[in-house]
């Protein structure tokens, strides 16, 4: 027993550190893809379109961190962040040598030579809030039926989408992850992509999303493991959550549903306060709480619907891509429970003080991020 006592307060530290170390600051950014557009128009003329967060580009923030707060080069982030359009524009000019060096794009073999023709810079806005620059390029396309694409692993991973000019939907897509290559076929060799090939594509995708990236989703998970350790009845609540979310990513990726971010993310941060405030409330799990998942996964899928408008689904693949994207998303929410149990419930939950010295202090903690989340984000910070 004494040994035991020594260890709950080591354990309830270890806990606490854990979960306040998820607490992002109100001007952290997730490191997202940048997105690269490639038209091609009549003739010979090929236009490059870059979707990026330009300030984390000139800060030099690269692919190996998760938030733009995890770098060593934040403090420039948040300076540039309040930078006017016109002077970042200006520094951009001065950035874009550096970026097109970093951009390999071949066709038939042949590297297709870029020139600047413009930047156009979002207004500052909500410094909470990643504003993306776009970067258009332009060149000339030598002839060929294959188009091989590299970025600079120090950039981060891209998202490549190609059409011709004056069609809105690309006739392919990839998404690159950072230090690897893409070829992709154009003209009369473009073949429909596989199912299988889409699946495996988006698995990485929603993985990613979870695990590092969703904290938000990693602490409402990790709120469904302290209620009830049981794997049987967690895995009913997981697949549940999955369930509920996977019909709402697929309406919202449908343009079906479409609900803004400032409504989505605070209710996101509110749900994870209710399952924290509950499970201090209760110590079974009831049919209420699947019920009560079901409708917060309802809402999480409208969040991560946000990541695929970036990123698009294959053309040709939607049903595949949102496939292998949900199937990694499920992966990351095991990922997270195995964790969970093989670090805590497989040592301590058949204890007594369990409860006590586990679950109130880890759902204490929940509530108060997840509730500085949602004052964060309905935008009472500063």
């Amino acid at each position: 027993m004494v040994v035991v006592a020594r260890m709950v307060p080591r354990i309830l530290v270890v806990w606490i550190v854990m979960l306040v170390a998820t607490v992002s600051s109100p001007h952290a950014h997730e490191m997202r893809p940048t997105i690269i557009d490639v038209a091609f128009g009549d003739g010979k003329s090929i236009a490059l379109s870059l979707s990026a967060n330009a300030e984390a580009m000139l800060a030099g923030i690269g692919p190996e961190h998760d938030t733009t707060d995890a770098a060593p080069q934040a403090a420039r982030y948040d300076a540039l962040r309040a930078v006017a359009p016109d002077a970042l524009a200006a520094d951009l000019r001065a950035f874009v040598p550096r970026l097109i060096d970093g951009i390999g794009l071949r066709i038939g073999g042949e590297a297709v030579p870029l020139t600047l023709s413009g930047i156009d810079v979002p207004p500052v806005g909500d410094t909470a809030t990643a504003r993306q620059t776009t970067i258009r390029l332009t060149g000339t396309a030598p002839a060929g039926e294959v188009l091989d694409w590299r970025f600079d692993p120090a950039l981060g991973a891209s998202v490549l989408r190609l059409s011709n000019a004056g069609e809105e939907e690309p006739f392919d897509a990839a998404y690159i992850l950072a230090g690897d290559t893409a070829s992709l076929p154009l003209g009369a060799v473009v073949q429909p992509r596989g199912a299988m090939q889409a699946v495996m594509e988006y698995i990485p995708i929603g993985f990613a999303h979870i695990v590092p990236k969703g904290l938000d989703h990693i602490l409402f998970v990790i709120g469904l493991f302290l209620l009830s350790t049981r794997m049987g009845p967690l895995l009913w609540q997981v697949t549940t959550f999955t369930l509920a979310h996977s019909v709402t990513l697929a309406l919202a990726a449908l343009g079906i549903v479409t609900v803004s971010p400032a409504i989505v993310e605070p209710l996101i941060a509110a749900s994870i306060v209710f399952i924290a405030v509950e499970n201090m409330m209760t110590d079974r799990l009831g049919r209420g709480r699947l019920l009560t998942v079901f409708l917060f996964g309802l809402l999480h899928g409208l969040g991560f619907a946000g990541v695929l408008a970036e990123i698009g689904l294959p053309p040709g693949q939607f049903i595949s891509g949102l496939i292998g994207f949900n199937i990694g998303v499920e992966i990351g929410q095991l990922a997270v429970i195995l964790a969970c149990y093989l670090a805590v419930g497989l040592w301590f939950s058949h204890k007594p003080w369990y409860r006590r010295w586990i679950v109130f202090p880890a759902s204490t903690a929940i509530a108060l991020i997840a509730a500085y989340w949602f004052i964060e984000r309905v935008g009472l910070l500063g």
